[in-house]
């Protein structure tokens, strides 16, 4: 049989397709039939020549086709008993985009502060292909690439994503997305500053804590020690006291883990009376002086070594650390060379260089005068676990790269090493090295190893790794706007660290570049840059504009290039 149909057909529009034969059999069991079509939305008919102009047997389909008959294959079938011959005619359904979705990557675990975060516009079926993207947040658009790169996330990208994918026939729109951000952070209120007396509140939050899908748990710490943990994001003072002041942080633990926010100081005016070490009188020596304002305030982490009081006359200080006497205010040299002593009125510093596990445990301080005394005690804890880089912290790709757990003291038991990178558990093993042969400009990120053993354990800071690459293949795509005017838009973006400096060319001319070069002198042309991105728009597109454009980036590592033909 032979067939005959459109190239194309449209979605939503009744085509016709012809399959004949020039022969018919009518008294035979021959016959002659379409196969492969939606009988609910199609008609066939059939007609069947006999004469002396010739003979002929066709039959035509007419049907109504949706997207998903995209690359569909219809059969016209001659059989005859077990004889059988056909022809296939494979839809082309023109359609707009369909079946559009986001793709976010990482796609699992927290997504935190710092981290990269890619969102891909992903279109089920486009006929013809897809022209341009658009990318909105909230509502609010943020791109116009297939991909969306957020480098270096914020609290302020938590929010809902979605895309629109457009050809000549239409827009597909994606469901939203949630983008969220797991970052904890507290505020107070009414202040991080108030009265004694104050209702006071501090809240714990991360961006969208009310829509979150899983419980949160909240563990509050005051001066680095425990104070309550449950689901309350908030911590209430209903009249704050001076001996409410102090650094607060919170932890926000999820199952995919945790965020620790920054610790937020709270600080109490008072009105109160001279302060003196407890013992002594709680009025001032001259009953004829006025009540003074004291503030209760928290001293900076820096200065955590630093002991003061008030009294009058001034106090003699001491620091010993579980009993041991490391210093005091008399004295004008401390008792161990690693030490640092500093003192001046109702005040001692104590400064530890080149501190260890050693130094680790329960310091107090006293205070005395004639009338009595006062102490304090905090407990300093100093990490074991370090963490090498090696031959360095930033370096080419393909050096090969050792990470070395340093510092963690002799064990009685072999210690267990477990590795991360950007907070996210990589592996575990019993050797305190992790290595790239050849590191790859993916294996960048900040690194913390832990060690432990049966009754302890100890996370190293975080290191970052930096490693340098050449630009990768560019993302070069053009698209032409038809609304309010003949907009041509051409984007290049790239990844390379450092930062690319991308040219557009086309043919010996650079038409602009995100570096170095001077602005486009056509007012028609409109250039955008942003980091490793590079977007041109032409108002007014003519004949004159179309061609074939190339996106070359380049930095210290390397360069690379990719091509588009623009047409008008």
């Amino acid at each position: 049989p032979s067939v005959t149909s459109s190239e194309e057909q449209t979605e939503g529009q009744r085509s016709t397709l012809e399959c004949s034969t020039p022969y018919f059999c009518p008294r035979g069991d021959a016959t002659l039939r379409w196969e492969g079509y939606d009988p609910l939305v199609s008609q066939v008919s059939s007609h069947v020549q006999l004469d002396t102009s010739g003979v002929s047997h066709q039959v035509t389909l007419t049907s109504s086709f949706t997207w998903k008959d995209h690359s569909k294959k219809l059969l016209c079938v001659v059989s005859d008993g077990a004889k059988r011959a056909s022809a296939e005619v494979v839809l082309r359904v023109r359609h707009a985009p369909k079946d559009t979705q986001v793709s976010l990557s990482p796609s699992s675990g927290n997504i935190g502060v710092g981290d990269t975060v890619t969102l891909s516009c992903d279109v089920g079926s486009s006929h013809p292909p897809v022209s341009g993207y658009h990318w909105y947040k909230d509502g609010v658009a943020v791109g116009t690439e297939w991909v969306l790169a957020l480098q270096g996330v914020r609290r302020e990208d938590h929010g809902q994503y979605h895309c629109e994918a457009q050809n000549a026939l239409g827009t597909g729109v994606s469901p939203p997305v949630t983008l969220r951000v797991f970052s904890a952070e507290i505020s107070a209120s009414p202040a991080a500053e108030v009265l004694e007396g104050t209702a006071t509140t501090l809240s714990c939050d991360v961006p969208g804590r009310e829509g979150h899908p899983e419980e949160l748990t909240y563990t509050w710490f005051k001066n680095s020690a425990w104070l309550k943990e449950g689901p309350a994001h908030t911590l209430l003072f209903p009249a704050v006291a001076a001996g409410d002041a102090g650094y607060y942080s919170c932890q926000v633990t999820n199952s995919q883990g945790s965020d620790t926010a920054q610790a937020i100081s709270l600080s109490v005016t008072c009105e109160c009376h001279q302060l003196l070490p407890h013992g002594a009188p709680q009025t001032p020596q001259n009953p004829g002086n006025p009540p003074q304002k004291f503030m209760a305030k928290p001293l900076p982490e820096h200065l955590r070594g630093r002991w003061g009081g008030g009294g009058h006359p001034p106090a003699t200080l001491a620091i010993d650390r579980d009993g041991t006497l490391l210093a005091t205010s008399g004295a004008q040299a401390a008792l161990d060379q690693r030490l640092g002593v500093a003192a001046s009125r109702n005040s001692l510093r104590l400064e530890i260089r080149d501190a260890g596990p050693r130094d680790s445990g329960k310091y107090g301080c006293t205070a005395s005068n004639v009338h009595g005394n006062a102490s304090a005690t905090k407990v300093l804890v100093t990490r074991a676990a370090g963490l090498l880089i090696q031959p360095s912290a930033e370096v080419t790709e393909g050096t090969a790269v050792t990470l070395t757990c340093v510092g963690t003291g002799d064990t009685e038991e072999e210690p267990l090493y477990i590795w991360y990178r950007n907070g996210r558990r990589l592996q575990e093993s019993s050797f305190p090295t992790l290595e790239f042969p050849s590191v790859r400009g993916d294996d960048a990120g900040a690194f913390q190893c832990q060690v432990g053993s049966r009754n302890s354990s100890d996370t190293s800071e975080a290191v970052p790794l930096r490693v340098l690459y050449a630009p990768r293949q560019p993302v070069l795509s053009s698209f032409l706007q038809s609304q309010g005017g003949r907009l041509g838009i051409i984007q290049c973006s790239v990844e390379s660290d450092p930062e690319s400096n991308l040219t557009l060319w086309r043919g010996e001319d650079a038409i602009a570049c995100t570096q170095g070069c001077p602005q486009a002198t056509s007012p028609r042309v409109r250039v955008t840059t942003s980091y490793n991105s590079l977007k041109v728009e032409i108002r007014d597109v003519v004949v004159e504009d179309e061609g074939i454009y190339v996106c070359q980036a380049r930095n210290s590592q390397g360069s690379a290039s990719a091509t588009v033909d623009f047409k008008a």
